[in-house]
């Protein structure tokens, strides 16, 4: 794939093997440092049965606990509510977002392996959350599980109106995954320097042409904040509150996830192809083997 706009990762080779972040067991090694049956994450697991590492990622492997294994926490989750993605949200919303109580946040695609932990740690924070999914179901998942305060389902109206609804007095902060409708619905009705953390915007990222937003001028008037970023900006120290927090929200019950889990290599296009169509709900994973 030859793309002339830039991007931080590279592109997927044809005829090669997808990678992504995952979970290994080491079982065979050259390196002291990953003894055999070592549990280690890392963004260069191929969708293989096994793949060879060279000694050279060896900093980008990162080893988990020995104790992951007999821990009320599956597994599953070090790549999805305490992987990476969810350090995405945590390190944005309290970094970029510096959520206060009594803030009004709106979250599009909300039930995504990001947007739900948004959602819940503004919640946690005591913010007002309002969310925008592709489906009833979704709704009912983001109102009922995740105590979201309001949520709609953006296929069904403009998104302004549901927004406007949602938020007569308007929002603080936009957490932006989608662009397009969304990102322009949100700077209606964002108030005055209010806050817009870019982390993605997938409505755009198979369109040729993009979506012409028309109201930019907003960010001028209102003085708003829009800010991208990488995760790979977030320190290790932010790192380290992360897993501690997340990990005991998680076993006292105040954050819940959904995983969106296929079984083995041959369905795992499929599973790919349906993350570009929301087909997903919650974290999107390939479980290629038991560990």
């Amino acid at each position: 794939m030859i793309s002339s706009t830039y991007s931080y990762i590279s592109s997927y080779e044809i005829n090669g093997a997808f990678n992504s972040y995952g979970i290994s067991e080491v079982v065979e090694t050259k390196n002291a440092k990953f003894p055999v049956g070592t549990l280690v994450t890392s963004p260069y697991i191929r969708w293989e049965e096994q793949t060879v590492l060279p000694s050279s990622i060896a900093k980008d492997l990162t080893i988990l606990p020995a104790e992951v294994r007999d821990s009320k926490i599956p597994l599953s989750a070090y790549i999805g509510v305490l992987g990476m993605h969810s350090f995405t949200a945590y390190g944005s919303l309290l970094d970029i977002g510096q959520p206060k109580a009594g803030e009004t946040i709106y979250i599009s695609a909300a039930s995504g392996a990001v947007g739900q932990l948004v959602g819940q740690i503004a919640r946690l924070k005591g913010l007002r959350v309002i969310g925008s999914v592709g489906s009833d179901d979704k709704v009912d998942y983001l109102l009922k599980e995740l105590r979201f305060d309001a949520a709609f389902n953006y296929k069904k109206e403009k998104i302004v109106d549901s927004l406007r609804a949602a938020a007569p007095e308007g929002i603080d902060i936009y957490y932006e995954n989608v662009g397009g409708e969304a990102l322009e619905a949100a700077l209606e009705v964002l108030k005055p320097h209010g806050r817009i953390i870019a982390c993605g915007m997938v409505s755009g990222y198979n369109s040729g042409e993009g979506y012409n937003v028309k109201n930019l001028f907003q960010i001028v008037t209102k003085r708003l904040t829009i800010k991208g970023f990488l995760v790979v900006d977030f320190n290790e120290e932010l790192n380290e509150r992360f897993r501690k927090d997340v990990s005991e929200w998680i076993l006292n019950g105040d954050i819940v996830y959904k995983e969106d889990i296929t079984e083995g290599l041959d369905d795992a296009p499929e599973a790919f192809v349906g993350l570009f169509h929301g087909k997903n709900f919650g974290k999107a994973l390939v479980k290629i083997t038991d560990l």
